[in-house]
C-alpha cells in the first residue's frame, strides 16, 4: 500500500516512497520589500517642536535642536520620576543591633 501525502504546495498527492518533487519544496519568503530594505528615512511629516513652537520636517534637525537645549525626548511612555532613597534611621539600627546582640548573649 503506497502512502501519500498532500503537498501544501501543489495541493496535489505525492507519493511517499518517491523522492519529494523539487518544485514542490517550500520556499523561503523573503520579506525584504526592494533593493534598500532597512533603511529609515530622516523625512517626516511637518511636526511642531514642543521647544521652540517651530515645524520640522527632519528628525535630525528636531532631535538637534533638543540636544542642543538639553531636554530629553520622551516616547509614547509616561514620564517615569524615581523614588527617592529612603534615608535610614542610624539610631534604630544601632539600638537593633544591640538588642540582637544582648539576646544572643554575645554582648555582656
Amino acid at each position: 500500500m503506497a502512502r501519500e501525502r498532500l503537498c501544501k504546495v501543489c495541493g496535489g498527492w505525492h507519493d511517499l516512497d518517491e523522492p519529494w518533487p523539487s518544485e514542490c519544496y517550500p520556499r523561503k519568503r523573503d520579506m525584504r520589500t526592494g533593493p534598500t530594505p532597512y533603511i529609515i528615512s530622516d523625512t517626516m511629516d511637518g511636526v511642531q517642536s514642543q521647544l521652540d513652537g517651530k515645524i520640522y520636517e527632519s528628525k535630525s534637525a528636531l532631535r538637534k535642536t533638543y540636544r542642543e537645549a538639553g531636554v530629553i525626548e520622551l516616547g509614547n511612555d509616561a514620564p517615569v520620576t524615581p523614588k527617592p532613597k529612603p534615608i535610614p534611621d542610624r539610631a534604630a539600627i544601632e539600638t537593633a543591633l544591640k538588642h540582637a546582640a544582648q539576646k544572643t548573649g554575645l554582648l555582656d
